[in-house]
Order: C-alpha cells, then structure tokens, then sequence
C-alpha cells in the first residue's frame, strides 16, 4: 500500500518527536479510569464498562485511530479494580500501539462525603510499524523507517483522586517508564521516544433547577518538550438523560458533544472537533462516538450515574 511519506513523517513526528504519544478524548471526563487508575465510583457491586472510538483529522492521509475499552467495579467500600485497552493506529498500520492495563485502587474516607482514592496501573505496551511499501520522495531512504518494529515493553502509573457527591480532582501519571523505541543507527539519531504524561483534572456538577445541571469539567496534559495541552468543557444535563455541551482545546480545536440515557444503564455519545490550527486546512474534523454501559451485578439496583454523577 503506497503511503506519501511527507504526511507520515508528519504524523510520526507529532506522535514522537514533539512527546505527546497519549491520545487525546474530547469525552475525557466519560473515559476516567483509562487515564487515572484511581478513578472510583463508590457504588459497590455495580460493573462500569465503557468503549470509545475517536477517528481523528477526517480526509488526512494516514490520520489516528483510537479505540479505548474498559471495566471497573468496587468490591468493596474501600477497593476498586478495573482493565483497561488502549488501541492507537497511525498511518493506517504504519504505528499501531496497544495498551493493557490492570487497576487498582484503595479508596480512603474522609470527612463527611469527601473520598480520596490512590490508584496503580500495570500492564504492558505493543507496539509495531509497517513501513513496507511507503513512497519516499527523497531517493535515500531515512534510516528511522529502514526497519519495521515489533516490541512489547512493561508498563506502570499512578494516580490520585479525590471526590464528593458534586465535584472530583484528579491527578496522574498513566506511563511511568520512558523508553526509545528507535536507537542510533550509523551515527544518526533517529529514535521515538516514550515521553511521561502527566495529567491534572476536574469537574463539578452544579444544581440550577430540578431538571437542569451545569457541568465545567477540564484536563490538562504537560509533557516534556511538549506544549501544555488544555481541554475545559461545559456540558448541560437535563432530567439526568439528555447531555448537551461545548469544548474548546486551546490552540487546537473546538469542538461538540452531546450523550443520551437510552436505558438507565447505557449511554450513547457523540463529540465533533472542528481543527483550529493550521492542520485545519487539511482535514474536516474530528468524529468520537461514545458507549457507557452500568451492570448490576446484584440486581440491587442504584439512584444515580457513578460516571461523572
């Protein structure tokens, strides 16, 4: 499959050389517990599952593919546990990474309603490249892209995460471990390198009427030699079922979410980005769709969504 490799350079550049490896979610606030392995709901006995699909920069040749899976339940008052996977592919095949994880979390009780979870992840990462049949506009061919890749390297985090009935802070570290996946070749430096992602987040629920919730919610990624990245989003809730809301990723894009209760147990959402920067004009948009499913396990039923109230 012939592939214009300028645009791939492009792409492997953003991914690895500018150290932002971690896909970005516009439903970040829905998809917690794959970014905090801390994140807790406190409702005992019910099963969390949840899938998103992101299908970044439409019409770009090569553009990401992200899928996240994952499930989490408390087993008791006081421990939480979950999986999580993490599907990233970019260029078509030409960088595909996979992350399993596993959760855990000890969740302490402080006064009155307030909660503090600390949370581990470990799990490892896949990653392969496929650059056969790449065109390249230069007759050498750069030596970063003479040989395919195919590596499985361990992997740890660590989060905290503090919450109420109306609000949550969260802080964590989903990759502990940095490490080169290109080395040295004849002299010339051409490697990616794993970079540690840090990321800070929160949300509150305000309470304007019966029917009506106001809920800002914003994440913040720093990541060395990488520009900060700031999400901050406001979402509004009606009757505890139809969600409506607007993003604005600074310096990136703007962007459109919407979700809906169909059952009491499963949530169906939806999230358009509009590219703000100069990639604009390459592209028409980000697509992300959105699946949250509530299981429970004792059929003992519950009075409100653990998922972000």
């Amino acid at each position: 499959m012939k592939k214009i490799i300028l645009l791939i350079s492009f792409l492997f550049y953003i991914t690895s050389a500018s150290a932002q490896q971690d896909p970005e979610y516009t439903h970040y606030m829905y998809n917690m517990s794959v970014v905090n392995p801390a994140y807790a709901s406190g409702t005992a006995a019910m099963l969390n599952l949840g899938g998103l699909y992101r299908t970044q920069w439409v019409g770009a040749v090569g553009a990401p593919k992200t899928f996240t899976f994952f499930g989490h339940t408390a087993l008791s008052e006081k421990i939480e546990v979950g999986a999580s996977l993490i599907s990233d592919d970019i260029g078509e095949g030409a960088k595909k990474e996979n992350n399993f994880y596993a959760d855990f979390a000890y969740v302490l009780q402080l006064e009155g309603k307030n909660k503090l979870s600390l949370g581990l992840k470990a799990g490892f990462t896949s990653l392969q490249t496929n650059f056969n049949g790449f065109r390249f506009t230069d007759p050498a061919t750069d030596l970063a892209f003479a040989e395919n890749i195919n590596v499985t390297k361990p992997n740890i985090g660590a989060g905290a995460y503090y919450f109420t009935d109306k609000y949550y802070i969260g802080l964590s570290v989903p990759n502990l471990l940095s490490s080169k996946h290109i080395e040295e070749k004849s002299g010339i430096n051409a490697f990616g390198s794993e970079q540690i992602h840090t990321f800070l987040t929160a949300g509150y629920v305000f309470q304007i009427n019966d029917a009506f919730k106001l809920k800002p919610a914003f994440m913040s990624r720093f990541v060395s030699g990488a520009p900060v990245s700031v999400d901050i989003t406001a979402n509004i809730l009606y009757n505890d079922k139809f969600e409506l809301g607007a993003a604005y990723r600074v310096n990136d894009a703007v962007s459109a979410l919407m979700n809906i209760n169909v059952t009491p147990s499963l949530r169906i959402g939806y999230a358009y980005d509009y590219t703000t920067s100069n990639l604009g004009q390459f592209n028409s948009g980000t697509h992300e769709i959105m699946l949250l499913f509530d299981l429970d396990l004792l059929g003992k039923g519950y009075d409100k969504s653990p998922r972000f109230f």
